[in-house]
């Protein structure tokens, strides 16, 4: 019986790291729940209307976790994965209950 794979987000002393699975023009943009990947990370899936050019994508993705949360843009940084698929972003200020609320899962 293996234990619960971890969630996509880590506390830090002043916010959240959230590791991500982007879905550039997915139609909407949404948060699709929690996957695993095939090297056991867990990431949020998310998706957005946007394409991925000229960080349009990205930008997208701030301001949807942003929104979100309840916290302002600028307190959302993309710290890792510009160009990548999986995303790394930090969060000043959020929460994991935050997170666990809009999931429903708990660390």
């Amino acid at each position: 019986m293996s234990a619960d794979p971890a969630p996509p987000w880590t506390s830090t002393p002043d916010g959240l790291l959230l590791t991500v699975r982007l879905t550039p023009k997915g139609g909407r943009d949404a948060l699709d729940g929690i996957a695993q990947l095939a090297d056991g990370r867990a990431v949020l899936k998310a998706r957005v209307r946007a394409a991925a050019s000229e960080g349009e994508a990205n930008g997208a993705l701030v301001r949807l976790i942003a929104r979100t949360l309840g916290v302002p843009p600028s307190s959302v940084s993309l710290i890792a994965g510009e160009t990548a698929r999986i995303k790394r972003l930090k969060i000043a200020g959020a929460l994991a209950t935050n997170l666990e609320k809009l999931t429903g899962v708990t660390k």
